[in-house]
């Protein structure tokens, strides 16, 4: 009831607001009446704050909202030192020695690490979840797939914790779908909450694409078990994270098997870049493709997906909108037309709601239990391969062994 979405809370911002008014009014030294109209401008503004809030339906616990708000939840997630080096048994070893293996075998486990793009060099933080079955004696030679998850603007990995709940939706997934386990992986894709950089490759500032799609994938692939970039590699992202994958996807059909878009836009909008390109500097709103349509073009997923080489096989899609953002939906049923030229099932889900946390919740789940089969599929079959190549060296081996042999007689 006294949640940042709670009656109670709007009540009790109605009361104190009302109550200073009173004093204003009743007030007879001007000091008084100037303290208690400037003291009732903050439960105006906290409830036009909550008011946002809820028609978005986005903090829904004053815990989740102090944790995405302030990032005084990342103290408490432990943070891995060596992301980008060192190998999959090292780093396997590592957190064997930090984390407990029964409970980590029945929840999984979340750690935070550091990337710096090879790329893009950029230093951005990113949140790693290990699922239960990474702890598994039956999934210890087993290379997980991923997911990339992508936020919105503004907000931060964290968000998808806090905000989204895609760690317990994920364990009820898996509950009745232990094969389908993938390692999820939510990288920092703004380096900021006042940015926002829309995962674009600024032709004279930050290559945030670079970052997310190259970057990460290829410095998670290194440390920890799981499948290289491609088709055993899926990305989902909200709002300006769908409108991220979206372009990705599009961009990267070698690396990515799957794309989730959950409310997503598909033509770039004005960014927040760093002044000056430097990470950290004041923001400026900026439309980074301006005298560039090329650049533009590419970089509009309902204008360039008719356009991607018919060479290329495209990700398969998954999409969401909120039925009563028709904006929304509009753009979701025409991207979905344009990829129905190439994809033969594009599914789409309209869920009660606009554009707004509540919708993405909800989408989170049926996504997942789209797209992580897929996954598993593709990380099984590279597996195998795998193992097949493995023996035929092994065999080419002994071989050559033998003839080195019969040669030395």
């Amino acid at each position: 009831m006294f949640g940042p979405q709670g009656t109670g809370f709007f009540l009790l911002l109605i009361v104190v607001f009302g109550g200073l008014l009173v004093w204003v009014a009743l007030a007879r030294q001007i000091v008084f009446r100037v303290l208690a109209a400037c003291l009732a401008f903050l439960p105006a503004m906290l409830f036009g704050i909550a008011a946002v809030n809820k028609f978005y339906d986005y903090y829904q616990t004053w815990g989740g909202m102090i944790n995405d708000l302030t990032g005084q939840g990342v103290s408490s997630i432990p943070r891995y030192a060596a992301a980008g080096g060192g190998t999959d048994k090292q780093f396997d070893k590592n957190i064997g020695r930090v984390t407990s293996q029964g409970e980590d075998a029945r929840v999984g486990y979340l750690f935070q690490t550091s990337v710096t793009g090879a790329r893009s060099h950029l230093t951005r933080d990113v949140y790693v979840y290990l699922p239960p079955q990474y702890f598994q004696k039956a999934y210890w030679h087993y290379k997980f797939p991923v997911i990339e998850l992508l936020h919105g603007s503004p907000g931060g990995p964290q968000a998808w914790v806090d905000v989204m709940g895609v760690i317990p939706t994920f364990l009820s997934l898996l509950q009745s779908h232990a094969g389908d386990a993938a390692v999820l992986v939510m990288p920092d894709t703004d380096g900021g909450r006042q940015y926002e950089l829309q995962c674009l490759n600024d032709p004279g500032g930050i290559q945030d694409m670079t970052f997310t799609a190259l970057d990460v994938p290829r410095s998670i692939a290194r440390i920890a078990r799981v499948q290289p970039p491609g088709l055993a590699w899926g990305l989902a992202g909200y709002s300006e994270g769908g409108y991220c994958a979206a372009n990705i996807a599009l961009q990267d059909p070698a690396g990515y098997g799957a794309a989730g878009v959950l409310s997503g836009y598909f033509s770039p909008v004005r960014s927040r870049v760093p002044a000056g390109g430097r990470p950290g500097s004041k923001p400026r709103p900026a439309n980074v493709f301006l005298g560039k349509p090329g650049l533009r073009l590419v970089n509009t997923p309902q204008a360039y997906v008719t356009r991607v080489p018919v060479s290329q096989v495209l990700p398969a899609f998954w999409l969401a909108a909120g039925d009563q953002d028709k904006p929304d939906v509009m753009a979701a049923l025409n991207f979905r037309q344009l990829l129905q030229t190439r994809l033969a099932n594009v599914p789409f889900m309209a869920i009660p709601g606009g554009h707004q946390g509540s919708v993405w919740r909800a989408a989170l789940g049926p996504m997942l239990r789209w797209m992580t089969p897929q996954l598993a599929q593709h990380a099984a079959k590279a597996d195998a391969a795998a193992v097949r190549a493995a023996a035929a060296r092994a065999a080419a081996a002994r071989a050559a062994a033998v003839r080195k042999a019969h040669r030395n007689r």
